[in-house]
């Protein structure tokens, strides 16, 4: 499995756990799943553009 997919699979963990969060009402850690989110988010997407350019 490569990076980009493992961090793509953390992203989706992320994002049912902070579901599950706002569900039981636990406003901190949906805020802190989100920034968690957020930088996964950003990291999968430095992935692919690197993917990106040694693919060029």
């Amino acid at each position: 499995m490569s990076r980009g997919d493992e961090l793509k699979e953390l992203a989706s963990d992320l994002s049912h756990a902070a579901e599950k969060a706002r569900r039981l009402g636990l406003p901190t850690t949906v805020y802190l799943l989100s920034m968690a989110l957020m930088e996964v988010r950003e990291a999968v997407s430095a992935t692919d553009e690197a993917d990106d350019d040694g693919a060029a």
